[in-house]
């Protein structure tokens, strides 16, 4: 299994050398996995007490901030290595200052594995979410290093619960701060029993970024002058029920904001909507808004009266909770099962999913008069993660 493994990994790799011919994030990330090798060389010299944090992308580094922020509390001592795997996490954060080092992480094959962790030398490893690779896995396990998974979260249909493999695998893991008990039943069932449920770090990333939003003054605005919906980090696949809906409800003003930016003339060229940058004054004489810049999202929020998230019409609903956490009820497609927050949030009537248009217009009647006392509840009742993490007696 482990030959099929290797054989997958390096498939995998010259996929990704292919695609990155046609597309700008392949091609960062294969240009980026060229020198990683010398360049931590000549970084990184001969450390003893360092510590990696390993993210796929930006998602996963929401998770991962407030817990290295507590454990250089804890350890002040201890320097970062920080790493991502996808080109968008380390463009947006190569610059980050809570980590010593920022890097991408090599494919995981054997001989890489072994390299990187010779040449980092890591007294602990902290991986994010699902984030398994299986030969940095082994090659930590062989090295008697700490190994915690933060964020996990596991549902019956994964490889681990269906080859005994890969479920072995798991078991190089030192100990799992996983977000859910079902997930604890899980591992439990395949004889890992070094588990602690803990409420995801994110909840306290995004009470942390609400306390230090930034304000726009020209959204503010916009917004003060009827009820406004906001369509945010939108996909292609979600413009659909995004246009239809904003052609037949010209009562509201609209705000979007395009997961790739590089899509914002093409939105606007659909939605006859004014781009944020070339609007210079207060009047803005549109109903629609399109925000053509980067990280405003997250403070916009707070203006708003209703959002939907994209993502849930591909692989997965975006973040919902950076818009929970202002009190702001939320709608997004019909793929959220791998989200806990969107469960539960629609459990408690903060959330709804949809599938038409039909849908979207009975859930934005259901949550026009949502009170933001729930949604505060929800989020201040499960803060706390990331200490809770760092102060359990084994990291």
């Amino acid at each position: 299994m482990r030959i099929l493994y290797n054989i997958g990994i390096h498939i995998y790799i010259l996929s990704i050398y292919i695609y990155s011919i046609f597309d700008t994030k392949a091609n960062l990330l294969v240009k980026g996995q060229k020198h990683i090798f010398y360049n931590l060389l000549n970084k990184i010299k001969k450390e003893n007490n360092l510590v990696w944090f390993h993210c796929s992308s930006l998602g996963e580094f929401e998770q991962a901030q407030p817990v290295i922020k507590t454990y250089k509390i804890k350890y002040p001592k201890d320097k970062i290595l920080l790493t991502f795997f996808s080109s968008s996490g380390l463009e947006e954060k190569k610059n980050c200052n809570l980590a010593d080092w920022v890097s991408y992480l090599p494919f995981d094959t054997e001989y890489n594995a072994e390299k990187f962790i010779q040449i980092t030398n890591p007294k602990k490893v902290f991986l994010i979410k699902n984030e398994f690779w299986f030969n940095y896995m082994k090659t930590i396990k062989q090295r008697n290093i700490a190994l915690y998974s933060i964020a996990s979260t596991f549902r019956e249909e994964q490889i681990f619960f269906k080859y005994n493999w890969c479920s072995k695998q798991l078991k190089n893991i030192s100990h799992f701060f996983v977000q859910d008990i079902k997930s604890k039943n899980l591992l439990e069932k395949i004889g890992i029993n070094s588990v602690t449920v803990i409420h995801d770090p994110r909840f306290d990333t995004v009470i942390e970024n609400s306390k230090s939003k930034k304000n726009y003054l020209l959204i503010q605005e916009f917004c003060s002058r009827r009820d406004t919906i906001i369509f945010g980090s939108i996909h292609k696949e979600d413009e659909k029920i995004l246009l239809e809906y904003i052609n037949t409800h010209p009562e509201y003003n609209y705000i979007i904001v395009p997961h790739e930016i590089k899509y914002s003339d093409n939105i606007k060229e659909k939605t006859k909507g004014v781009l944020f940058t070339s609007i210079k004054n207060k009047n803005i004489h549109n109903n629609i808004l399109i925000i053509n810049k980067t990280g405003m999202l997250k403070s916009i929020y707070q203006y708003v009266n209703i959002a939907y998230i994209g993502g849930g019409f591909k692989k997965g609903v975006h973040n919902i909770l950076e818009a929970i956490v202002y009190g702001v009820p939320v709608i997004f497609g019909p793929n959220y099962h791998k989200s806990l927050e969107a469960q539960e949030l629609i459990n408690i009537n903060l959330a709804k999913s949809i599938l038409n248009i039909e849908e979207m217009n009975r859930a934005v009647i259901s949550l026009k008069n949502t009170k933001t006392g729930i949604a505060n509840k929800y989020i201040n009742n499960r803060s706390g993660g990331s200490k809770e993490i760092i102060n359990c007696e084994f990291i």
